[in-house]
C-alpha cells in the first residue's frame, strides 16, 4: 500500500483539515504525519491510524527580533530532520496544510523528490504557504480568488472533518435555560483574550439573553461561573458544541468560519486585528460578510453596546443567515484533494 505524509500545525487551524483530508485517505494510504513538539502532538497522538512522527521545527517570525538571526541555522536543523524522518518513512505523496511546521517537510520534500500537495485555507497566502508554493505540485484553496492568477493553485474548498457533522447537542451539560437561545463562544484553539474579555465584561446581559457556552483556550486563566453560563478551556469534541450553538461568536479563522457555513450557524465574527496579525482574519470575515453569510465587528469598532446590539441583531435574524448558507455553494473538498495527491503520487 503506498504511503503518506500529512504534516501542518501550531494552531488547530492548520492540524484538523489536515486530518479530514487523512481520514479519508487511509483506505488507499498508509498515513504519516510529521510535526513538531505543539499541538499536533498532543492531538495526533489520540488519532487511530496515523503515525506521528516529531522533528525540531522553527517559527518564522515577520517582525524584527534577535531571535530571527537564528532562523536559517535553526531552519536547517528542522529541514535536515525531516529529511532524515522521510528517508526512513519512504513516502509516495506529502499533503501539507501549511503553518511552520510544514515549511521544513516541504522543502526536504522537495529535495528528495516527493511529490507534494498543500493547502491554503485563508483568501491571502500566508508566509510559510508562499514558501511551499515553491516546493508544491498543487496549492488548493479554500477561496476561488486566491486560486486565480497562479498555475499551480486549485480551488476545492476547505476540508472538514466528518466528526463536526457528528455532534450531538445533548452531551452539553450546564446550568441553562431551555427558553434561551444558545450561544457559544469560540476564540480559535489557543484561545482570544480580546473576546474572553468582553464576555466576561458583559456576562449579566448575555447570560439574561443566552445560555453562553464560552470555549476560551487553555491559556485564559480566569474561571467564571454564572447562571446560564458555561466555562470550558478546550473543547476536543468540536462538533458537540457547534450542534449546541443557534449562534456563534468566534474569530475569523477560514477553517472554523466554513464550518460555521457547513452547519448552517450564524456567527457573529471578530477577527484578529492587524495589530498583531497579517490581516487574513480581517480578509476573511469581509468576503463571508460580503456574501450574507455571517457578520463581522472590527476590535477596533467592538463597545460593549455595539457587541450586543450586533449579537441580537444576529439572533433575531437567523433565518436569513441559514437561508443564504444553505444556498451557498459546498464542495466535497477531501474528495477533490485526495484526487489531486492520487494524480501526483508516485
Amino acid at each position: 500500500m503506498k504511503k503518506i505524509v500529512l504534516t501542518g500545525g501550531g494552531t488547530a487551524g492548520h492540524i484538523y483539515p489536515a486530518l479530514a483530508v487523512g481520514e479519508q485517505i487511509r483506505q488507499d494510504f498508509i498515513v504519516h504525519y510529521i510535526g513538531g513538539s505543539g499541538m499536533e502532538k498532543k492531538i495526533i497522538k489520540n488519532e487511530k491510524g496515523i503515525i506521528f512522527h516529531e522533528i525540531r521545527t522553527v517559527k518564522l517570525e515577520r517582525k524584527l527580533t534577535p531571535s530571527n538571526l537564528l532562523i536559517p541555522f535553526k531552519l536547517f536543523q528542522a529541514v535536515r530532520d525531516a529529511r532524515t524522518m522521510l528517508k526512513k518513512i519512504q513516502p509516495d505523496v506529502i499533503f501539507s496544510k501549511g503553518g511552520f511546521v510544514a515549511v521544513p517537510v516541504a522543502i526536504a520534500g522537495k529535495m528528495l523528490g516527493i511529490p507534494i500537495v498543500s493547502h491554503e485555507s485563508d483568501l491571502s497566502m500566508g508566509l510559510a504557504n508562499k514558501i511551499i508554493l515553491k516546493c508544491c505540485s498543487y496549492m488548493c484553496t479554500a477561496f476561488p480568488d486566491t486560486a486565480k492568477n497562479c498555475y499551480k493553485c486549485v480551488y476545492t474548498g476547505q476540508p472538514i472533518r466528518k466528526k463536526v457533522f457528528e455532534g450531538n447537542r445533548e452531551n452539553i451539560k450546564g446550568d441553562f435555560d431551555k427558553n434561551k437561545q444558545n450561544l457559544v463562544v469560540i476564540g480559535g484553539s489557543l484561545g482570544a483574550k480580546f473576546i474572553n474579555e468582553k464576555v466576561w465584561e458583559n456576562l449579566a446581559p448575555l447570560t439574561k439573553k443566552f445560555n453562553v457556552v464560552h470555549i476560551t483556550g487553555k491559556q485564559a486563566k480566569e474561571k467564571h461561573t454564572h447562571k446560564n453560563y458555561l466555562q470550558v478551556d478546550y473543547a476536543e469534541n468540536i462538533g458537540d458544541y457547534l450542534a449546541f450553538a443557534d449562534i456563534i461568536l468566534s474569530r475569523a479563522g477560514s477553517g472554523a468560519i466554513n464550518e460555521f457555513v457547513a452547519l448552517r450557524k450564524p456567527a457573529l465574527l471578530i477577527p484578529l486585528s492587524k495589530k498583531c496579525s497579517r490581516g487574513d482574519q480581517i480578509e476573511n470575515a469581509k468576503l463571508f460578510k460580503d456574501r450574507n453569510l455571517c457578520d463581522m465587528l472590527e476590535e477596533e469598532e467592538c463597545d460593549n453596546a455595539i457587541l450586543l446590539a450586533k449579537l441580537e441583531k444576529l439572533s433575531q435574524n437567523t433565518a436569513f443567515y441559514i437561508k443564504n448558507m444553505k444556498n451557498a455553494q459546498n464542495f466535497d473538498s477531501c474528495a477533490q484533494i485526495i484526487e489531486l495527491i492520487k494524480k501526483v503520487s508516485h
